[in-house]
């Protein structure tokens, strides 16, 4: 009998949560957001792979220009934010440009990293930057979807002064967590001040400010928050191979020989 009060209670909630336009429409554009990125991200893997050589390519003009896709996420978001502005939006016309958005969303934080360094580096290590800017938005949107507020701030009744002195105990705790090398846990933070409290007591990572000012060389702490990072890092890149793929090993350019100097066996020999 309680199970079945338990999932009443759950589909109630789940209900009046669809039934608000707002969250409906977040709802939406979260999911395709979601959905665009694994389907061009697995497009993209599929183009790299031999073993699909039937999966169509990159589309190029006649003169040979690469017309990357977040050209067309641009397109979308530019086109659904002009109609959904101009228009009187109403059901169901709310979540089709809400979806809409959310799938030209997907489509050009994908390529984030190409548009921050202004450089094809899609299969590249900087290129991870695409995947972590998907985490980051996903995570932030979902988390304003869902209701929670920076600061408690749709349930806060306290005084101006109790505000004040919370926001800044969560704000200089979530620094700590960014110091130390999380700015994801530190941006969490702002919603759930939890999460950044975790993240700053624990072992900052060695490449952060706050290690760097506070471990000393040769000391025990910054030997365990190295050896941490590292199970940390192996951790993620198995995330990001296994979602967003693996990027290319970096070519080592050969060492040009100029004309005339052609290396002899006894410059070989004598490690010239």
């Amino acid at each position: 009998m309680r199970g079945l009060q338990t999932a009443a209670v759950r589909i109630e909630i789940t209900s009046r949560f669809l039934d608000d336009p707002g969250q409906r429409a977040g709802f939406v554009l979260l999911g395709s957001f979601l959905l665009s990125f694994l389907f061009v991200r697995t497009s993209t893997r599929l183009i790299r792979s031999p073993r699909v050589p039937w999966w169509p390519g990159n589309v190029v003009t006649e003169s040979g220009l690469h017309v990357h896709h977040l050209v067309w996420g641009i397109l979308m978001m530019l086109v659904s934010g002009f109609l959904g502005f101009a228009l009187d939006r109403q059901s169901p016309l709310t979540e089709i440009l809400a979806a809409g958005f959310g799938v030209g969303a997907g489509l050009t934080l994908d390529e984030f990293a190409l548009w921050l360094r202004l450089q094809d580096v899609y299969w590249k290590e900087e290129g991870r930057a695409s995947f972590d800017a998907v985490v980051v938005a996903f995570t932030l949107g979902g988390l304003v979807l869902v209701g929670v507020a920076p600061f408690d701030l749709h349930n806060n009744d306290s005084s101006i002064a109790g505000f004040a002195a919370a926001l800044v105990v969560v704000v200089l705790i979530a620094a700590v967590a960014v110091l130390k090398g999380k700015p994801l846990v530190g941006m969490i933070g702002i919603f759930m001040p939890l999460v950044a409290l975790v993240g700053a007591v624990r072992l900052a990572s060695p490449s952060s400010v706050w290690a760097r000012r506070r471990y000393d060389p040769g000391r025990p702490k910054l030997a365990r928050a190295q050896a941490r990072w590292k199970r940390i890092e192996a951790r993620r890149r198995h995330v990001r191979d296994a979602i967003a793929g693996a990027p290319e090993a970096p070519t080592v350019a050969a060492d040009p020989i100029p004309a005339g100097h052609e290396r002899t066996a006894s410059d070989l020999d004598s490690g010239k």
